[in-house]
């Protein structure tokens, strides 16, 4: 027999007589790297000529962990493996936060009202997506037993239009400056109170690149009527809605109605004893923009906020609210930030889209551990042999494969999510995007490593049970 391990066995099988099971056994194992020996007298490491020989006292033995040596053994197939594992975690994370932070974003606008409850038309789909409701209906909401406030807030669609010609879509939001039910968060530079001067806006930083803005004091176009930034917030960017622009309400009537007097228009049903009036908007010739006009009870709104009395059951004020204000349905906060992140978590593909996205991440992952493990058993069936020849059973065999893959998933995993925590607090700092990272998401990700590596050691477990123990001893 040739090789070392040829040697090996000839040497111990000459001198069997003076050998005991227990000696033959180590000197196997050291050869193949199995154990690290250093001898209790001179701690020289290893067998001398005379020990392999006769051996009467074995020296002090360690075992070395199989997995760690076969991952280990081949650098350059480590990294590439690695790599594979922190692509997938890496994916799945992003791709995670994405879908997280983009709910949490779709609610951003709730999320800057201290409201209990929001007042909408019967028709809304979602924040973004409802029917107006008359100025006239906050009168109402205000008479209502139980509400200690209310307020009006305008949410709707406009054109902005930079010095330099270009348009863009954003969104006009109006509030009363000096109510106590909706404030923009995280003021940086300007002040709330700026809101009162004619035709003024806070927008959040992130989007003043995209509508042309540099500083605070630049002007620009809302549809027809000028606009001059006064304020900026930070935070306030949603991914699934157009730039938020936020003024007074006076100014978001201007805005919304420019270039049009509206004038109202009454009938009679018949057979019935209540008025149906509607908004009728009549072009102007010469629309004032020098100041905004009073309200008036027909203008259209889009939310009342509600503050209820301290104790007030909010359920209860719901139905009172839905009762005294036609066309209307009342939803609590919650109730609120629910039905529109469902409706973009239910009612649109971004769900998916991402998931699959995800999904790719996995199986790209999985096949790569898969190859790299396979490839790692072919390279060591001897070794494998050896064990099974000196009666190691299945379960140990495919004991340490399954710790090489949880090496490999917990080294890859490490790095990879360390990178995700990175460009995410980097693409909020940048974009004011939010990619959420939530511990729920970072342990569900753990798993999903650690069960794409186990898995994809099958490959290489089915490899080594087909292995037969008479390969040791072939040349």
């Amino acid at each position: 027999m040739k090789g070392i391990m040829s040697a090996s066995l000839s040497i111990a099988l000459r001198n069997s007589s003076t050998l005991s099971a227990e000696a033959l056994l180590t000197y196997l194992l050291l050869q193949y790297k199995f154990i690290k020996c250093s001898n209790s007298k001179t701690g020289s490491a290893g067998f001398s000529s005379t020990q392999a020989t006769k051996v009467k006292c074995l020296p002090v033995c360690h075992m070395v962990s199989i997995a760690r040596k076969n991952l280990f053994e081949d650098i350059p197939r480590f990294v590439v493996a690695q790599a594979g594992i922190m692509f997938a975690v890496s994916l799945v994370t992003i791709q995670t936060g994405i879908f997280n932070g983009f709910t949490r974003s779709s609610s951003k606008l709730i999320e800057n009202s201290t409201a209990d409850i929001w007042v909408a038309s019967d028709s809304m789909v979602y924040i973004d997506l409802t029917l107006p409701l008359p100025l006239a209906n906050l009168t109402q909401a205000q008479r209502v037993p139980g509400v200690d406030r209310a307020e009006a807030l305008i949410a709707t669609g406009g054109m902005w239009r930079h010095k330099g010609g270009e348009i863009a879509p954003i969104r006009v939001i109006g509030f009363n400056p000096q109510g106590q039910l909706f404030t923009p968060q995280n003021i940086t530079q300007g002040s709330l109170s700026a809101l009162t001067e004619p035709f003024s806006a806070i927008l959040d930083k992130s989007n003043i690149s995209s509508l042309n803005i540099k500083q605070i004091g630049d002007t620009a176009e809302v549809n027809t009527l000028g606009v001059r930034v006064v304020g900026l917030t930070k935070g306030n960017r949603s991914i699934a809605s157009n730039p938020y622009m936020f003024t007074s309400l006076e100014n978001a009537i201007s805005y919304l109605n420019s270039g049009k007097n509206p004038t109202l228009s009454c009938r009679l049903p018949s057979g019935s004893k209540d008025f149906q009036c509607t908004n009728v908007y009549e072009q102007s010739d010469k629309p004032d923009s020098t100041a905004p006009r009073q309200l008036a009870s027909t203008d259209p709104i889009t939310y009342i906020l509600i503050h209820a009395k301290p104790g007030e059951n909010l359920q209860a004020l719901k139905q009172k609210l839905n009762a005294a204000i036609p066309n209307s349905r009342a939803y609590t906060r919650r109730e609120m930030v629910k039905r529109t992140q469902s409706y973009w978590q239910e009612r649109t593909g971004i769900g998916f889209l991402l998931g699959l996205g995800a999904t790719v991440g996995v199986i790209v992952g999985a096949i790569i551990v898969g190859q790299i493990l396979y490839s790692s058993v072919s390279d060591n069936l001897k070794e494998f042999g050896t064990l099974k020849a000196m009666g190691a059973s299945d379960w140990v065999i495919y004991g340490v494969i399954v710790e090489q893959a949880m090496w490999m998933a917990v080294l890859g995993y490490v790095p990879g999510i360390v990178l995700c925590v990175g460009v995410a607090a980097w693409t909020f700092s940048s974009q004011g995007i939010l990619i959420l990272i939530t511990p729920t998401t970072v342990i569900a990700v753990f798993g999903i490593t650690v069960a794409m590596c186990v898995g994809s050691a099958v490959f290489a477990i089915q490899k080594v049970t087909r292995v037969d123990p008479a390969i040791v001893f072939k040349a």
